[in-house]
């Protein structure tokens, strides 16, 4: 029989305000948000603890955040102190055990099983740490699973006692008593449970967890399919995924949304040119080639529509993947019709191969263009946009 295991979910608290803190103490006990404007349909990114005892909450409408707190200060986000942050934390959890899934910028797995210390132990030894070292608040959740673990965390951050501070909290699941912890909880609070399920399963007569736990596995496997088998699990606290110590890339994808309704074509057509860019930067920065373009739009009045193509060979070149994203474009855009937001997405990737059929020269060559897009990229991400234009650039009308 495999050991128990005994895992460990990480989340650093406020994270961009936590650094923005750091940045300018004098931000310190205010109400301030971390996001877009609000005339340029902005959102919350993340707000203090002070601005959430008004209810401003992250993914907000800056607009609606507002009206909930007039004071509210909006700071505009600064993600390379972000990713230096970050990367700071990891490399201290790193210290610990080489068994991190890191999900997020600001959140992590830990498979701490066969250590010596108990996971409650590491927790408290982390969070003292990064505090100290990096004044960073963080909480941990500690449980059999991933799952049970997740949740553990944010159960312990809501049960906060001074709600205008960082929680800074701890909370174990003992073994055994996964579903228990779960049974009162809201059907909201397990992981995939989104809005739509969440109204589904009301409809239902469900209210917590332990109503879906109760519930005859057949009945969910004949209202939501294999997702109903999941749930079932799910709601009794059943979770074997291990920690996965490599992140597979599947899509890279990059959008936008303007903060006028568009309906200019040669607009929307150098802004797909820009974005397809940044994809293929992404792309080539990972030695990756794809074999399916996407593109996303999103009229002025919500309805959102993706197209793809697949193509008979993988490429990483920019010129393809703009120009079929471009007739893909032009296939649905109708003239003058308002665009809300655009999107390009590549999948389908696999890494970058010698082309056998090609000589080394132009392999060579390709792999020149590739490191220069590269380097004009971190360029760009330094300097803005501006900072290279290229030259002589077809009019693609």
């Amino acid at each position: 029989m495999a050991p128990l295991r005994e895992i460990i979910h990480f989340d650093l608290d406020a994270f961009f305000c936590a650094v923005e803190e750091n940045r300018d103490p004098s931000l310190r006990d205010r109400a301030f948000a971390v996001g877009g404007r609000p005339d340029e349909r902005g959102v919350v990114a993340s707000c203090s603890y002070a601005a959430r005892i008004s209810g401003v909450r992250s993914a907000m409408p800056m607009g609606r955040a507002l009206k909930l707190c007039p004071h509210l200060l909006i700071i505009s986000g600064h993600y390379r102190l972000y990713r230096e942050a970050s990367h700071q934390v990891m490399e201290i959890i790193h210290e610990v055990t080489p068994l991190v899934e890191q999900i997020s910028i600001d959140e992590a797995f830990l498979d701490v099983t066969d250590l010596p210390d108990s996971g409650e132990q590491i927790s408290r030894m982390l969070q003292t740490k990064i505090l100290e070292e990096l004044n960073l608040p963080c909480s941990f959740g500690i449980a059999s699973n991933k799952l049970v673990a997740k949740i553990a965390t944010n159960i312990g951050k809501s049960g906060a006692q001074d709600k205008g501070k960082p929680p800074n909290a701890i909370l174990v699941v003992p073994p055994g008593e996964e579903s228990s912890f779960l049974a009162p909880l809201p059907i909201e609070s397990l992981w995939g449970v989104g809005p739509k399920t969440a109204t589904v399963l009301s409809e239902m007569g469900l209210r917590t967890i332990g109503d879906i736990a109760r519930l005859p596995e057949t009945t969910l496997i004949d209202r939501f399919g294999k997702f109903g088998y999941e749930l079932a699990l799910r709601s009794r606290g059943i979770d074997d995924r291990p920690v996965t110590t490599e992140h597979i890339i599947k899509s890279i994808s990059q959008e936008t949304t303007f903060i006028k309704d568009v309906k200019e074509r040669q607009t929307l057509v150098d802004t797909l040119h820009q974005l397809a860019d940044q994809v293929v930067r992404r792309l080539q920065k990972h030695h990756f080639e794809c074999t399916t373009i996407k593109l996303k739009l999103r009229w002025s009045n919500f309805t959102t529509i993706s197209r793809q193509v697949t193509l008979l060979h993988p490429t990483d070149q920019p010129e393809i993947i703009f120009e079929e994203v471009r007739r893909l474009f032009l296939i649905e855009w109708t003239s003058s019709a308002p665009v809300r937001l655009i999107g390009v997405g590549v999948s389908g990737l696999s890494p970058h191969q010698l082309n056998l059929w090609e000589s080394a020269t132009e392999e060579q060559r390709k792999e020149r263009e590739r490191r220069l897009n590269i380097a004009v990229q971190d360029l760009r991400d330094r300097y803005g946009d501006q900072i290279i234009q290229v030259g002589g650039e077809n009019n693609h009308d």
